[in-house]
């Protein structure tokens, strides 16, 4: 199993196709040039070796992984940071392999989230604040994402609390809630107040209400499944909601590189639009 350097493990394990096959030119390898529309589509991981060679050549080395990532995709949301902080090494070397128009979204530590779950964080906040600081500092930050746990219901006034300190931060937030509870009126009004995101997540076990409360928007797309006809539906979404700001995108990442491929091409129906 491989095990991704930006720190999250694939849940599902699709079998390799049989016959290999040469990645094809997916989507125009100057794609961060082609930023005429505010969608940012990327997958939530990118150092897989079993991603060659349907994504990357077969002579791509690991060390050039998310260099080859940037010019397919324009964004990636790291999961690394749920569990480790990066240093600022591991931060250079990020920025040094992807151009000035390419975005890191973050997820938020699970200390955060699911230890302490919204409650006491301000230092925990600095800390993940700083550690990424030098992503803001280049602008080259995405947004940040606070996946809640399945298990925690609704408790509004610990969202407003929390978002009263986070706030601070001045950073984009998108809040991803896993328990239907979350899903009131209340909830939409705090998110809106503080500029923060609902996160429209979909699985094949839940769906989010697809409500905007932010001045950009965060989708999580990860069904098993998406028809061509669904991604082309959903590339003509994404850009529709990039009328009112910024739209952030990703794939479920996975030893197999569908979600990447698939995130390419709703990319490339971006780009045709704009040709």
């Amino acid at each position: 199993m491989a095990q991704d350097v930006v720190g999250s493990i694939p849940t599902i394990r699709p079998k390799n196709a049989s016959q290999p096959q040469q990645p094809a030119a997916l989507v125009n390898p100057k794609v961060e040039q082609s930023s005429g529309i505010p969608v940012y589509v990327g997958c939530s991981g990118w150092a897989y070796p079993t991603w060659k060679p349907k994504f990357y050549p077969p002579q791509v080395s690991s060390k050039k992984f998310l260099e080859f990532y940037s010019t397919r995709l324009n964004t990636v949301e790291v999961n690394y940071t749920f569990r480790s902080l990066p240093t600022p090494a591991i931060i250079d070397a990020w920025l040094a392999q992807t151009g000035p128009a390419f975005r890191f979204s973050f997820k938020a530590p699970q200390r955060i989230t699911h230890i302490k779950r919204l409650k006491d964080c301000s230092e925990a906040l600095s800390e993940f604040a700083e550690a990424i600081r030098p992503v803001i500092r280049a602008k080259r930050i995405g947004l940040v994402l606070f996946q809640l746990p399945p298990n925690m219901k609704a408790d509004h006034n610990r969202l407003t609390a929390f978002l009263r300190d986070a706030k601070k931060l001045k950073l984009r937030m998108a809040f991803e809630f896993r328990h239907p509870s979350w899903f009131d009126a209340a909830t939409y009004r705090i998110l809106e107040r503080n500029k923060a995101a609902l996160c429209v997540a979909e699985s094949d076990d839940l769906e989010t209400p697809d409500i905007t409360t932010a001045p950009f928007t965060c989708y999580r797309l990860r069904k098993s499944k998406y028809s061509k006809p669904r991604l082309a539906a959903l590339a003509d979404h994404l850009a529709k909601q990039s009328e009112h700001g910024d739209v952030f995108a990703y794939f479920k990442h996975e030893d197999d590189p569908t979600g990447a491929l698939r995130a390419t091409t709703v990319l490339r129906r971006l780009q045709e639009r704009i040709a």
